[in-house]
């Protein structure tokens, strides 16, 4: 396979599991709001979810995009993939408003034009190129210790604020740092899967690491999505995934993005990004009322 013809795949690929996390988010919002709200960290909330069909689909969808995820990953950069996820959220938005049945207005059109727009100018100025298949171990350890610290440190200050927009988004960013991480194990364990087989793919450490860590994953996401708005929780899983990611993919893969005077129109489109993040998480479609919220578990005293 060209190296034109795989970065396109892996571009294909990664749409397709992005447009597949967006419709998977929906359904796990609509779920989450369904259950009783947790004031901590709950396992019993999986199980909760389960009896929901909608999580159920939701989950399906979630499966489907890590599978178009490992399958961008065997075929292009990290540093290429992961980015493209930002997408995520103007996506989850255009279905959040489709399954309510309302019309976003003009503004917010305007700001996943610019979110679209700034992804596809960052990328072709930063042409991320060049990857290593095989991470020796020395790269891996500080990689991993600094990825938990990181997740643990937002998880104890997310569960330490109320319900509301700070919460879900230490939750959202916490996801995000286990989202990448998985995404670059992932990779390591896809690249042992297609060079030496499955025998050595189901005897690779990584290959057990990134089912762990998404597993952590999916458990953080559900807690951020009762912990606040989508508008707060999505935006900073969005673009904490893509910037721990591009970071793993230089750190560990040794992935290339051009320097020097390309540096202006990857800012430029950065901004574009970040800008329209930010219009959309501020005036955003909240999904609260797609779903009966259910009761708290401790009535609030008289």
């Amino acid at each position: 396979m060209g190296v034109g013809l795989g970065l396109v795949l892996s571009v294909v690929f990664a749409l397709c599991a992005a447009f597949s996390n967006a419709l998977a988010t929906v359904l796990q919002r609509r779920a989450a709001l369904s259950v009783p709200q947790s004031r901590g960290f709950r396992l019993g909330l999986v199980v909760d979810l389960l009896h929901r069909p909608v999580w159920v689909a939701g989950m399906l969808a979630v499966v489907v995009g890590g599978v178009g995820q490992a399958a961008a990953l065997a075929t292009g950069p990290l540093s290429l993939v992961q980015p493209l996820f930002v997408l995520e959220l103007p996506l989850a938005l255009l279905l959040a408003s489709l399954a309510a049945r309302t019309r976003l207005p003009g503004a917010l059109w305007l700001a996943v034009a610019a979110v679209v727009a700034g992804l596809g100018v960052a990328l072709a100025a930063a042409a991320p190129s060049g990857q290593r298949e095989h991470v020796s171990p020395d790269r891996w350890i500080p990689a991993l210790v600094a990825c938990a610290g990181l997740a643990l440190l937002l998880v104890a200050v997310g569960f330490r604020r109320p319900n509301g927009k700070a919460r879900a988004g230490c939750l959202g960013a916490a996801t995000a740092v286990c989202y990448a991480l998985t995404a670059g194990l992932m990779k390591s364990a896809v690249a042992v899967l297609a060079s030496d087989g499955l025998l050595a793919f189901l005897t690779e450490w990584q290959t057990y690491a990134f089912a762990a860590t998404g597993v952590c994953a999916v458990l953080l996401l559900e807690h951020a999505m009762q912990g606040g708005p989508l508008v707060a929780s999505q935006p900073a899983l969005t673009l904490g995934d893509a910037t721990v990611s591009l970071l793993l993919g230089v750190v560990l893969y040794q992935e290339h993005v051009r320097t020097g005077w390309w540096l202006l129109p990857q800012l430029l489109g950065v901004g574009l990004i970040v800008g329209g993040v930010l219009v959309l998480a501020r005036r955003g479609t909240d999904l609260r009322h797609e779903a009966p919220k259910a009761p708290e578990r401790e009535a609030p005293a008289a």
